[in-house]
């Protein structure tokens, strides 16, 4: 750990704490690890309601007011539409997370970028059917934050390789070497099975030689061999699954990731399907589900994040909070952690149970994910939750926006896939 003198706080729990508190990895009974990432939301946005189900959880919601480039007051609100159509994309960049932070008071939500009142309006439980009564049921966080100040592809490294090359989107040009060693090349060095699963936008296609294998997430109607949900059906998911959304068309409201502007009950069916799929398949008994946001959106959370051990100075500064669910027979019902988490405990956890090296100081310093369950007393029973099937119409014309940084990014990763030959939807 490094000390305060390095500019660094100690994580909660001593890395000795965590280690005594853990089983030996391979009799842990953890057998397959699912990661999924959804889009763009924050704790308090999605979360903050948690405190009238839990009193010990730190979630905000009504009753906050914030001042915006103007200095007028705006109060925080209640979203009654599902889907952020006709609204700007919440600023969620590098410069605008830190105006939002605002040194920590948190109170920049409506001077960044072209930030309006979406950026601080809220759901509440009931308009979450797959989250509202997940969340409450398992083992959720309120000091979970997203890995790094910074938009979707620089977090989305952090799961990947505990660092990035970039803090815009853009910031590397396709085709550019890419450079930074992954927990895929870690994986196959020790022979552990690993695979990435994608919907219609394989992120991995910017790793080149670091990436995982790759498959389709496929649809759970009608499973085809080799996509996840055959996979999971069948118990031939490898050791470490990587799943993500669909991302395209975020912009007319018709993505399932939860970006700005997808309609929530889209995200909410997927997570549902990808949920039902893993409780199902023969490899629970054995299986941990860890479903996460990537970055906070733009959306208002009222903890500011902390610094964390780091390869550069520049990417130390943690994200706003994001909602984290973990689902698992060795997971604790109706349990909130007030430890702090990062993108990186994921990797932590899976370097853990199979005994890989850490890939930065990030993952090596990280709290591990696995310090939340309890591998003495696992219980395979589920419930199935009621998430009505549910298919987005779109966002009207008129209030369809393309200035969100990953209105444009996801439609060129597109393009320079298929150029490199690879099998997607035209």
């Amino acid at each position: 750990m490094l000390t305060a003198a390095g500019g660094y706080r100690l994580l909660e729990g001593g890395a000795a704490d965590a280690a005594a508190a853990l089983p030996p990895p391979g009799k842990s009974g953890i057998k397959n690890i699912v990661v999924v990432m959804m889009e763009n939301r924050s704790f308090d946005h999605f979360l903050g309601w948690l405190p009238t189900v839990n009193p010990q959880a730190d979630g905000k919601q009504a009753g906050l007011t914030y001042l915006d480039r103007y200095r007028v007051p705006h109060d925080t609100h209640h979203l009654t539409e599902f889907a952020s159509c006709g609204f700007q994309d919440p600023d969620h960049s590098y410069e605008g997370g830190r105006i939002q932070l605002n040194g920590g008071a948190c109170n920049g939500w409506l001077r960044s970028g072209l930030n309006d009142s979406l950026s601080i309006g809220y759901f509440e439980q009931a308009d979450l059917q797959f989250l509202g009564q997940a969340v409450p049921g398992w083992t959720t966080f309120d000091r979970y934050f997203s890995a790094v100040m910074a938009e979707t592809y620089p977090n989305r490294f952090y799961l990947h390789c505990a660092q990035t090359d970039r803090l815009h989107n853009g910031d590397v040009a396709f085709g550019a070497p890419f450079k930074l060693p992954s927990i895929w090349d870690r994986l196959k060095a020790k022979g552990v099975s690993g695979k990435y699963y994608f919907s219609d936008i394989p992120f991995t296609f910017l790793m080149q030689k670091h990436a995982p294998a790759t498959a389709k997430v496929g649809d759970p109607a009608a499973p085809v061999p080799g996509t996840f949900f055959a996979d999971a059906a069948a118990g031939t998911l490898p050791a470490v699954s990587y799943v993500d959304p669909q991302f395209l068309n975020e912009d007319g409201g018709l993505s399932n990731d939860d970006h700005p502007h997808a309609d929530i009950r889209a995200g909410e069916v997927f997570m549902n399907q990808i949920y039902d799929a893993v409780r199902n398949g023969p490899n629970w008994k054995n299986t941990v589900l860890v479903i996460t946001y990537d970055e906070w959106g733009g959306f208002f959370d009222h903890v500011p994040p902390e610094k964390a051990p780091d390869v550069s100075p520049r990417t130390r500064l943690r994200g706003f909070r994001v909602p984290t669910v973990v689902i698992s027979p060795f997971a604790r019902r109706g349990h909130i952690s007030h430890q702090t988490f990062d993108h990186t405990s994921i990797l932590k956890m899976i370097e853990w149970r199979w005994g890989l090296k850490p890939l930065t100081p990030r993952d090596q310093h990280a709290h591990n994910l696995a310090t939340v369950l309890d591998f003495a007393n696992p219980d395979t029973t589920t419930p199935a939750y009621a998430v009505d099937p549910f298919v987005p119409s779109g966002c009207a014309a008129a209030d369809t926006e393309t200035s969100g940084s990953e209105f444009s990014e996801w439609p060129a990763l597109k393009q320079a896939a298929l150029a490199a030959g690879w099998d997607l939807p035209r």
